[in-house]
């Protein structure tokens, strides 16, 4: 060996890192650009992002901010102005009642329930997800070293669990509760009633607590949004985690929020100093206008929202082996594709799991969606809808002439 020569030991990472998967949506947008740098005209259906521009008014107050010195630290659960602006927005859409002590301001949701599940969720506690799930879920509480128990809707109940199978699921265990509504990946909204059943098998398991993911909230098509923590017996037990990135079309301000009982809060305030302390300063003062200006934006968006899904759904209604459940929220479609499995492709590879189906698609029709292994749900494929008319019309041509090569 040369006298120059240097050797290193091979590089050992953590088993917390080695255990944790790549979030599948971010793994397949990474395939869909590779493509498109080839020169591929590849239409994404892959990630969750509102197509439409932060609306004006905000983005004015984040100039605004800047020229009135908001570039400093700010208290690590965020401005108290803010948080006293997530209060009201509380009390004005969900009827809940919170103080700036209840409100943690985090960099974008994602972080709020990270959060919580560290904060509430020690090594061997039990954590029931309903699934089908947001993709992170999972992979958070892994890094928390819980035990993730699926607890999976079914296609003919719109993907939602109900109180009876939640009530079996419980043991002395378990620690934490997780669920989306409006649901990422399927659309699927909880009714007031169906919160209300899953409240009462809360209030007879005082260890449980339960983490509602309602990011989606104002994106609705069924009218009123029902939150668990307006059910007084399990309020107190309750995270409500909520943020800016789909409702006023934030996705790169990087700002959310969870309301929680003070005790919660603080622990929550802890591990975020430990790890980003306060989030954007400038980010802060646009969210604040955006609470401010109302939803009269999200309205808007909303109902192109609408307009989107029943366009798509009447699109897939012509391509066969597709089930596809109406979704009452959010901006996907999670049909079943199970009847192309075993069809083989022109160069005689097998359909044997949605990841195939997905893979398959994105390389001969040049459309982009995420297989839904990545949400528990391995039958179906998630497709976003948060795109223009004229390209959701162009990639289900596609997609339909794609899977017609399937024999």
């Amino acid at each position: 060996m040369p006298a120059d020569a240097t050797t290193f030991a091979p590089l050992v990472l953590s088993d917390r890192i080695n255990a944790m998967q790549e979030s599948q949506t971010i793994a397949m947008a990474k395939k869909a650009r590779a493509l498109a740098a080839e020169g591929v005209d590849v239409i994404s259906l892959s990630f969750g992002e509102p197509d439409f521009q932060t609306p004006q008014y905000i983005k004015d107050a984040a100039k605004k901010a800047l020229d009135e010195g908001y570039t400093f630290y700010t208290p690590v659960p965020g401005y108290p102005e803010l948080r006293q602006a997530i209060c009201d927005k509380f009390e004005r859409d969900n009827q809940l009642s919170y103080a700036p002590e209840n409100i943690v301001v985090s960099t974008g949701a994602k972080q709020a329930l990270a959060n919580a599940v560290l904060s509430l969720v020690n090594p061997g506690d039990e954590v029931i997800v309903f699934a089908p799930y947001w993709v992170s879920y999972e992979e958070m509480v892994k890094l928390a070293e819980g035990t993730t128990i699926t607890l999976m809707g079914t296609l003919e109940n719109d993907f939602k669990v109900t109180a009876q199978e939640l009530e079996a699921a419980i043991t002395p265990r378990t620690r934490l509760i997780m669920y989306s509504s409006p649901c990422n990946p399927t659309g699927s909204v909880f009714s007031r009633a169906e919160l209300g059943a899953i409240a009462e098998v809360v209030a007879r398991h005082p260890q449980v607590h339960v983490l509602a993911d309602e990011i989606y909230e104002y994106i609705n098509f069924v009218g009123e949004h029902a939150s668990l923590a307006q059910f007084a017996a399990v309020k107190d037990r309750v995270i409500t985690v909520n943020g800016f990135s789909k409702g006023y079309a934030m996705t790169g301000w990087r700002v959310g929020y969870l309301a929680a009982r003070k005790e919660i809060a603080a622990a929550c305030e802890k591990m975020q100093s430990q790890i980003t302390s306060a989030t954007c300063s400038i980010a802060q003062r646009a969210a604040l206008a955006a609470l401010q200006g109302g939803r009269s934006s999200a309205d808007e968006m909303v109902a192109a929202y609408r307009r989107r899904r029943d366009l798509v759904l009447e699109l897939v209604k012509d391509i066969p082996g597709f089930r596809t459940p109406t979704p009452s929220g959010a901006f996907y479609i999670f049909p079943d594709v199970t009847g192309y499995f075993g069809k083989a492709t022109p160069t005689g590879e097998v359909i044997s799991s949605a990841a195939d189906l997905a893979l398959f698609m994105l390389n001969d029709a040049h459309v982009a969606a995420v297989d839904g292994g990545a949400f528990g749900a391995p039958n179906c494929i998630r497709f976003s809808t948060a795109a223009a008319d004229e390209k959701l019309r162009e990639a289900f041509i596609r997609i339909k002439n794609s899977l017609t090569k399937l024999q």
